[in-house]
């Protein structure tokens, strides 16, 4: 059989690991962590479960296609249920707001709490879904980087929708035309944050993103975000892949412009016709490839925003929160020119807090829950993140137990944090920065690294960092443009 490494068993690189073997391949997993997931990783503290990185799950049908794909019933590996309420959102003036599953008793929601006419909401939920449908054939599902991509039918649903796709403006400039309200404006810039970006300089194009949660749904897997790994894996087994924990890739080894495998620290050479590469991009070039030219003005695109994560035990239920939970700084603007103009941390940062014990009762003790409690913050790049971090912790405790009337350091019986630096040194990507590059720039799609590379055959790349860009859903994509541009292995 032909041969596939992979390296990296983040989500993208356990995917493409799947289709390649599907395919016909023969495939290794070459992972430098002590278990699969990447940023999709677990752990508990002090009886508290907690899902380390991702926390929202949507597009679930991209998971299951990865089961049928490989005839199997996807139920029989993974179960999930749609969410009846997506959010709960605090906003800074006291306002409540509960997100519902359905777009109408969102809408009546919105009319309720902020007096915007249903029918605006429910105007701007549908041309959400219309920029999706028209775009996502091209732009998520295909290379963006070959010219057949152009000339295929797909294409041609786009051109109607041109007007409405608002590249010439931004997603806060588009959002503040339609609505007055602060309020629902800063709910609807938040989802610039889903890729690391600032609603202030990106493009009007990702307000098809609402169309994700508030159409098609956001849902909980049984057994926490962690399952989706765990499933995938267990798959992936099954089909052959080999899976090789704590085996740093060290270098991918090339001949007459062709991949030939990859050098590790525990073995001369791991054989490959075909390399896939699930490492953030830049450190690829950087340390897999020192001897190849790096595309310089890809790799120096400016990075997307990171994460601070404090990860609390706390012993008291809280009713009045849900699994997601958005608490809004009063001055969104101010924060997002912190993060990514100043390199800093708002002194009044929008706090986001995920509580999966809300679904699932084991990840917490009796009477207690487990808060995942996240800031937007920027990436790497030589802050003090030990006092970021103290300040920022304060801070976050004042707002909570300002807005839930409590004092919140009370029921703190366990912590744990994540930093960019810790995001860095555990996953590999290039300053801690979450999705790669930053899509602070219309033509940010277009100038993100392809799937392929014309310099090597048989060299590929997937995850987050790489088109389509960063998230559960886009980094199976990548791993979905990976499969359909490697040849079948008879195909030599």
């Amino acid at each position: 059989m032909r041969k596939a490494v992979v390296i990296g068993a983040g989500i993208g690189g356990i995917a493409a690991a799947i289709r390649l073997a599907v395919k016909g391949y023969a495939v290794t997993v070459l992972e430098a962590n002590a278990g699969f997931g990447g940023k999709m990783t677990q752990f508990t503290l002090n009886g508290y479960r907690f899902d380390k990185g991702p926390s929202l799950f949507t597009m679930p049908q991209l998971v299951d296609e990865l089961f049928t794909l490989a005839g199997r019933n996807p139920a029989d590996y993974f179960r999930y249920q749609r969410l009846d309420i997506i959010t709960q959102y605090f906003f800074a003036d006291g306002t409540r707001l509960t997100a519902y599953r359905e777009p109408e008793k969102f809408a009546a929601e919105v009319e309720q709490k902020l007096g915007i006419p249903q029918e605006k909401v429910k105007s701007y939920l549908a041309k959400s879904r219309r920029v999706y449908e028209a775009t996502a054939p091209t732009f998520l599902h295909k290379s963006l980087h070959q010219v057949q991509t152009y000339l295929s039918a797909e294409v041609l649903k786009t051109i109607p929708a041109l007007p409405e796709l608002g590249l010439t403006t931004t997603m806060h400039a588009a959002n503040v035309k339609q609505f007055k309200d602060p309020r629902f404006v800063q709910l609807l810039d938040r989802f610039a944050t889903y890729n690391g970006s600032d609603p202030y300089q990106a493009p009007a194009t990702l307000n098809l993103i609402p169309h994700l949660e508030h159409n098609l749904g956001a849902f909980y897997p049984e057994g926490g975000i962690y399952a989706i790994a765990q499933s995938l894996v267990k798959l992936a087994e099954e089909l052959g892949v080999q899976f090789r924990y704590q085996e740093k890739a060290e270098e991918i080894l090339t001949e007459n412009n062709r991949v030939i495998g990859v050098r590790t620290a525990k073995q001369a050479l791991v054989p490959a016709d075909i390399v896939v590469s699930n490492m953030d991009v830049v450190p690829t070039y950087r340390k897999l490839l020192p001897q190849l030219p790096a595309p310089e003005k890809t790799l120096q695109q400016p990075r997307s925003s990171s994460a601070l994560i404090f990860y609390w035990g706390i012993n008291r239920e809280f009713p009045e929160l849900h699994l997601h939970n958005i608490f809004f700084s009063k001055e969104y603007k101010k924060e997002f020119e912190r993060i990514f103009r100043q390199k800093t941390i708002s002194p009044d940062p929008t706090v986001y807090v995920n509580i999966t014990s809300k679904f699932s009762p084991a990840d917490a003790p009796e009477a207690s829950e487990n808060w995942f409690v996240m800031v937007n913050v920027p990436h790497n790049s030589g802050q003090d993140w030990l006092d970021l971090v103290k300040v920022t912790r304060e801070t976050v405790i004042r707002k909570l137990s300002k807005t839930l009337d409590t004092d919140l350091n009370a029921y703190i019986t366990g912590e744990q944090v994540w930093d960019p630096v810790g995001i860095e040194t555990e996953t590999s990507s290039f300053a801690g920065a979450l999705y790669g590059s930053s899509s602070n720039n219309r033509l940010a799609a277009f100038l993100r690294h392809p799937n392929f590379t014309s310099k090597v055959k048989g060299l590929y790349f997937c995850g987050g960092s790489v088109h389509p860009g960063g998230g559960i859903p886009l980094c199976l994509l990548s791993a979905k443009i990976v499969s359909n541009l490697v040849p079948s292995p008879d195909n030599k």
